[in-house]
């Protein structure tokens, strides 16, 4: 005979977790950090620097007020590994701060080195407080809000201002005005469909939009992957679609020949993974490896051949669009302390002396070497050179078998290969390919997903299609 109690058997019913308030705040507050960092050049055009290094500083201190109780309060099973921190990059951090003894700018040093901290500990934030569906989905949000943004301030520019603007909204109807290269957006969206002047988005510049827009790409085409083979409805998928369509658009008007050859790089890196994955014997593996070896060794030969016929029909015939006096000065520069360098300064403060009016293009004082590596001598020697290398290379290394080998989580076998998993692969070789020409990659947003990526990689180095892991959001 059954009896009423009040001793139930059954566990309290309870919303899951990625349901709760506590957790939806978290996401908006990572979605927010997320744009603020890859869409960084928008707070300066609109706060100035002052304004921009404010909000740096409050996120961090906002982010410590969140990280601090959640590891406190953590139970055995949930606490920090510490053990897995990313701790090759902390030592790129910890040389950072150590130039400041030697550095021929120390106050550039000093300030840099503080911002490089404040992305490191964000980067580490998201990948100790998120699962790996949680993250794509908030490098997800977090583009489309700069995608859709871009799309409608470049029509507010063109359709309403019907001038250009320049930084903070000042008006350049006056005599002289400046060369277009001060402008934070020209207005000019809808002069051609395809191939015309390039646009520059909320970003205000096209270099920083097109690899934005790459990213984009990447992203919305996995989690479009994610959706057909999650069999949501059509109307997400219709959804997810116009996005790529959009970011793609975007990518051609941005006009960057770097993120066009990033494109090339991502498709190939692409498709040798998914070759791989299919691959089931050791053998073939090593066949895969032979072929795609042999054929990016050729793709290398033949660009180099044609280098200038290539720049040529990317628009870029003039050494690069000036880099190569650029990289000629720095590299000058930086031979004259070759091995621990001048002292950690990224990206370069333009208003100190050591900067100020060293290079300038385009009547504006450069403020990166336009490529990382070479970025990494001038400022940190061989020695920062050769730490960076290990970042990325143990960066590459993990993402590559996180993305080919299936996932092993118990004695049942392995798991079905997630959408997720190629990602961290394909951002990472996207922002190697811009390291050529930029220095992003190693400052600021990049180097936080870097980060973000190893540290993942070490606390989760495996993801399920659907991600047991997810906490907040949906899966799919």
């Amino acid at each position: 005979m059954a009896q009423a109690t009040k001793y139930p058997v059954t566990d309290r019913v309870r919303a899951p977790e990625r349901e709760r308030s506590a957790h939806q705040a978290l996401r908006a507050y990572s979605i927010f950090i997320m744009v603020s960092a890859l869409a960084y050049s928008w707070w300066f055009n609109l706060l100035g620097a002052a304004g921009a290094a404010a909000l740096i500083g409050g996120l961090i201190l906002a982010t410590l007020a969140i990280w601090i109780p959640s590891l406190v309060r953590r139970s055995a099973s949930r606490r920090l590994r510490w053990e897995r921190l990313p701790w090759i990059a902390l030592v790129y951090v910890a040389l950072a701060f150590c130039s400041t003894l030697w550095s021929a700018w120390p106050t550039a040093s000093i300030m840099t080195a503080g911002v490089l901290a404040g992305f490191t500990m964000q980067g580490i934030f998201f990948a100790d407080m998120l699962s790996w569906s949680d993250i794509v989905r908030c490098i997800e949000v977090a583009l489309r809000w700069i995608v859709g943004g871009s799309f409608v301030f470049e029509a507010w520019v063109a359709l309403v201002v019907r001038h250009p603007i320049m930084p903070n909204f000042f008006a350049t109807e006056y005599e002289g005005a400046p060369d277009p290269h001060w402008y934070w957006v020209r207005g000019n969206i809808f002069d051609s469909f395809l191939v015309g002047d390039r646009i520059q988005g909320v970003v205000g510049n096209s270099n920083l939009l097109g690899m934005l827009m790459l990213l984009a790409i990447i992203v919305f085409s996995v989690r479009l992957w994610v959706g057909v083979k999650g069999r949501v409805t059509v109307t997400k998928i219709v959804e997810r679609s116009l996005w790529v369509a959009l970011a793609a658009w975007m990518f051609v008007r941005a006009g960057s020949a770097t993120t066009f050859v990033a494109l090339v790089v991502v498709a190939g890196i692409a498709c040798v993974a998914l070759v791989v994955r299919r691959s089931r014997t050791a053998r073939g593996r090593r066949n895969a490896y032979l072929v795609f070896s042999a054929v990016a060794v050729a793709g290398v030969a033949v660009g180099l051949l044609a280098f200038d016929r290539i720049s040529g029909l990317l628009g870029r015939s003039n050494g690069l669009t000036g880099r190569g006096d650029i990289w000629s000065a720095v590299f000058e520069r930086a031979s004259e302390r070759p091995v621990f360098g001048n002292g950690f300064s990224s990206p370069w403060v333009p208003w100190d002396p050591a900067f100020d009016g060293w290079i300038v293009d385009h009547d504006i004082t450069v403020f990166e070497a336009h490529n990382m590596w070479l970025d990494a001598f001038l400022q940190l020697g061989a020695l920062g050179v050769v730490v960076l290398a290990f970042v990325y290379g143990s960066a590459v290394w993990r993402a590559w078998f996180f993305a080919v080998d299936a996932p092993r989580l118990d004695a049942t076998g392995p798991s079905p290969f997630s959408p997720l998993s190629l990602v961290p692969l394909l951002i990472l070789w996207a922002l190697l390919t811009q390291g050529l020409t930029e220095s992003n990659p190693m400052m600021l947003w990049g180097w936080m997903l870097v980060t973000m990526f190893i540290a993942k990689l070490r606390f989760a180095p495996a993801v399920t299609f659907p991600d047991r892991d997810a906490e907040i959001g949906s899966p799919v």
